[in-house]
């Protein structure tokens, strides 16, 4: 396995000057399954999809589709940061977390939404990948995600009343901000309790000024108050929540707001309780969260919801952003429309459906090749992926020893 490395950027991006072929067993598009297809790559974008012909690389035994999109994840949250000092915790941060990045990137996610990150560094992280210094997704960040103060504690994140909302949303938008993130309920790792935090006036106000100033606004909550308040408000999407009652189901799928279960990532503190120091107390709410956070999604699914793929991957969970969507098939998607959520579903939510989450001529040729058909079974997307392109420079290769 290979990645694009810092010296090799240079040669990788003097490659795709000229276009090049790539010929596939299958080619799932984003809409339809082609067989026996080629793609051909100039510079960054997809120069057109069709039937094969002419010279190409062979890549004959993989099935190609549109580069994954996971729209909720923490890309700087590292693992065991004791041993750095505090005054020197924002460059670390950064520095380590491109092994989340190549983790990302060998899932076959090659753009992602970054929900919330202290000191900004989401922010930095997104401008060195975009200007090649480092390897890793295309990142669409939000910096700091709004919270109420609590315990006395403020910061450049802490917002009390519509005013200050408006001002911190502003502030957030000014620092380089491409989303905003609001906690509008108490609910992360062992916490599952899901109390509202935010008012329904202050999460109008941060809707209010995030749309005026062209952006979008993704509202976590782990429970149904605050999802129902953040659709009233017209958030482009809600995180987490569970056991939202028919109304507010209604309501988003009238508002065509997107809702991000983030199932797998309670599966992943599961796993890894005793990595992450919970007392075994934690684990039956955990368990119970997952259950009712899959109910949810199944009635969401049924009533017509879109739905989008979010890992919510934080400290070692990069390199399983994927796993959500087993989770999707359990709710009752077909592994197609599972994949959807990952790809058009996805560039949808983030206003960019013109140039991502499709393979067709115009759009970034970001491709993602599996072994195996994945419209037959999803854990194809999960496991079997040997090949990555993002923006027309491979950065993940598996067909070679």
């Amino acid at each position: 396995m290979r990645f694009a490395s810092r010296t090799m950027l240079p040669l990788l991006a003097a490659s795709t000057m000229f276009a090049q072929a790539y010929r596939f067993g299958h080619v799932w598009d984003g809409e339809k399954m082609l067989t026996n297809a080629v793609i051909v790559v100039e510079k960054d974008r997809i120069k057109s999809v069709g039937p094969a012909g002419g010279d190409a690389i062979d890549m004959a035994r993989y099935t190609a589709l549109p580069g994954l999109i996971d729209v909720h994840t923490h890309m700087t949250y590292v693992w065991d940061m004791a041993r750095i000092s505090q005054a020197g915790r924002g460059a670390a941060t950064v520095y380590l977390a491109q092994d989340n990045a190549k983790k990302t990137l060998e899932t076959g996610v090659t753009t992602v939404r970054n929900l919330g990150a202290s000191d900004y560094t989401d922010i930095a992280m997104r401008d060195l990948i975009n200007q090649g210094l480092m390897a890793g997704p295309r990142m669409y960040v939000s910096g700091y995600g709004l919270q109420i103060t609590r315990g006395g504690r403020g910061g450049p994140q802490t917002a009390d009343g519509v005013a200050e909302v408006m001002k911190v949303v502003r502030q957030q938008i000014a620092a380089g901000a491409d989303v905003v993130k609001m906690y509008g309920s108490t609910g992360s790792g062992q916490d599952v309790t899901g109390f509202q935090t935010f008012t329904y006036e202050e999460m109008k106000a941060a809707v209010d000024v995030a749309h005026a100033m062209g952006k979008t606004i993704a509202i976590h909550t782990y429970g149904p108050t605050g999802a129902r308040d953040a659709v009233r408000a017209g958030a482009d999407s809600i995180e987490h929540a569970i056991d939202m009652d028919d109304d507010t189901i209604a309501e988003m799928v009238r508002k065509k707001i997107f809702y991000v279960p983030t199932i797998d990532h309670n599966r992943y503190y599961v796993d890894n309780a005793k990595m992450l120091r919970y007392p075994p107390t934690a684990i039956g709410p955990l368990n119970d969260f997952i259950a009712r956070n899959l109910e949810t999604a199944k009635k969401a699914f049924r009533a017509g919801v879109r739905i989008a793929m979010g890992s919510d991957a934080v400290y070692t969970m990069f390199g399983e952003n994927t796993r959500e969507l087993a989770w999707f098939v359990k709710a009752g998607m077909t592994p197609e429309q599972a994949l959807k959520t990952a790809t058009v579903n996805a560039a949808e939510l983030l206003h960019h459906a013109d140039t991502l989450g499709s393979l067709k001529p115009g759009y970034f040729a970001d491709i993602c090749a599996v072994e195996g058909n994945p419209l037959e079974n999803i854990d194809v997307v999960i496991h079997n992926v040997r090949w990555v392109m993002k923006a027309g420079t491979v950065v993940v290769d598996k067909t070679r020893p």
